[in-house]
């Protein structure tokens, strides 16, 4: 008998999605986060992408095409896209952590995000944003694209305009990660995801 998991649209946790172009900080965010929110029980889910963890430069399981429309076929992601000619999924487990009670932070897709919203209507949208000169500079130093796609990367960033991402609270990561870091553990700890910090005075 297959496992019946919650209804993600009734659950008590809260998805935070976080978004934001290639090269603006995610990766390395989420890993200056994991101890934090961890503590925090906030769960940080795995997405599983069509190459290689070492290449995707973040702690993703790589998995072949073929892997990955098999495992969509089986039902075992939440949520999943095509971005830059990869696949990306978040696996199904994401509902059930949900489901009790626990908030989870998704690494997700700024075109997916009317998809997302419609499957978690509670979302807390965070996009990662990034001065254009700053972002050139990142793209450019990691060495993954040649430099005529990340120019293209780059018009596509600049067509993505803030209308079009109404209700995403925007991060700005231009400066130094720390700063960063700081700003999104306020901002998880405002919107109630998580507990308040120990008051310095007390």
């Amino acid at each position: 008998m297959p496992l019946e998991l919650p209804d993600p649209c009734c659950s008590r946790g809260r998805l935070i999605y976080l978004i934001g172009p290639s090269g603006s900080g995610k990766d390395s965010l989420l890993e200056a986060a994991r101890s934090t929110l961890a503590q925090e029980g906030i769960e940080l889910a795995r997405r599983i992408i069509t190459r290689s963890a070492e290449s995707a430069g973040e702690d993703a399981l790589g998995v072949s095409p073929l892997q990955f429309e098999h495992l969509r076929k089986q039902g075992a992601f939440a949520l999943d896209w095509q971005a830059n000619g990869l696949c990306y999924g978040i696996a199904v487990q994401i509902d059930a952590w949900l489901g009790e009670g626990k908030s989870v932070l998704v690494n997700g897709s700024r075109g997916y995000l009317d998809q997302a919203r419609a499957r978690y209507p509670e979302l807390l949208a965070i996009c990662l944003e990034v001065a254009p000169q700053v972002l050139r500079q990142r793209l450019l130093a990691r060495g993954r694209e040649p430099v005529e796609e990340i120019e293209q990367r780059l018009a596509r960033n600049a067509q993505l305009s803030r209308s079009q991402m109404a209700g995403v609270i925007l991060l700005d990561n231009s400066g130094e990660l720390s700063e960063t870091l700081h700003r999104l553990l306020a901002l998880l700890r405002e919107e109630g995801v998580m507990g308040r910090a120990p008051d310095a005075s007390a």
